[in-house]
């Protein structure tokens, strides 16, 4: 434990170890990514999946080793029994930072399969990662604000499609699928500006997990429902490295998911799309009385609490 550290100097470390710990495991995987694009055919996917999956495991127990190494972060973690490293699983989560993914991970790893994330189109670009988040059959969506979707209508579902594709590659493989309702972090000033009726979180779109749902169907297990907390405040990336982050807290909770949601259509079927985002505006509600709770928040006057469905719900995009 390397806490004795100075936060600047211990920062420094832990981002030359996440940068060493990458390019060793991007090193192995690229060659496989490259066998993967010159045989686009499904009996060389089933073989290479596991073997790129395996490595980007690889990588995740060696940022929880340097996390160890450089942080006397407490982590106060509830949910993980009965969670089991094969089948697959849907993960929702609210999004608060960046960190939030190295907690999932570090938290999930090795206890589900893999988890792999609907990213912003623009994250491609991120150096090495990016490409490796592609090998890795991550989906990149292009989100649209609802500014935007009110303008461009035709565009509200073409994130869809997108989705559908990469779930059809992930039923080949045990994986757990990640999906962050909120389709963006969380900021005070978001929360204003779209006049979220939450405390502690946006509005959530259901469009992604409708589809990852229809998709995958009876593969899924439950839904693991994972609420993070940061009692300090939302962390910076930077605050995390330097191990400036005291405590997370971290509640996951299986949630069966409807039978009748591996067979609507989201897309075409009004019905079938405000059932499916009733379901998630109620967990959503239980998330933010739950995250008030962990923060110790007297909990919100019944009049406030009692938001309607459609100011909870956001159109997707």
């Amino acid at each position: 434990m390397l806490s004795f550290l100075p936060p600047p100097v211990r920062g420094a470390l832990a981002l030359a170890l996440l940068v060493v710990n990458t390019l060793f495991w991007c090193l192995l995987l690229f060659p496989l990514a490259l066998v993967k694009l010159l045989l686009p055919l499904r009996p060389a996917r089933a073989a290479i999946d596991p073997l790129a999956n395996a490595i980007a495991v690889g990588w995740v127990s060696g940022n929880t080793a340097w996390m160890r190494l450089t942080q006397d972060t407490q982590w106060d973690v509830a949910g993980l029994d009965d969670l089991e490293n094969r089948g697959w699983y849907m993960v929702s989560a609210n999004h608060q930072s960046w960190v939030d993914i190295f907690v999932l991970q570090r938290v999930l790893n090795r206890r589900t399969p893999l988890l792999k994330f609907f990213l912003k189109q623009e994250l491609i670009w991120v150096p090495v990662i990016g490409l490796a988040w592609w090998a890795l059959d991550f989906p990149f969506m292009r989100r649209h604000s609802d500014a935007y979707v009110k303008r461009h209508p035709e565009k509200r579902f073409d994130d869809l499609e997108t989705t559908k594709r990469a779930c059809e590659k992930f039923a080949l493989v045990p994986t757990s699928v990640m999906n962050f309702p909120e389709g963006t972090r969380f900021t005070e000033e978001k929360r204003i500006e779209q006049k979220s009726p939450y405390r502690n979180l946006l509005k959530p779109r259901a469009g992604a997990m409708a589809l990852a749902m229809n998709v995958l169907g009876e593969r899924f297990r439950a839904l693991l429902d994972v609420t993070i907390v940061y009692p300090a405040g939302i962390p910076s990336f930077w605050d995390f490295l330097c191990g400036r982050v005291s405590k997370v807290i971290v509640r996951i909770r299986p949630v069966a998911i409807p039978a009748e949601f591996g067979t609507g259509d989201y897309a075409t079927d009004s019905r079938f799309r405000k059932t499916i985002q009733r379901w998630l505006i109620a967990m959503w509600r239980d998330k933010d009385r739950e995250i008030d709770a962990l923060l110790g928040r007297p909990a919100p006057a019944p009049d406030a609490a009692s938001a309607t469905v459609a100011a909870a719900a956001t159109d997707d995009g």
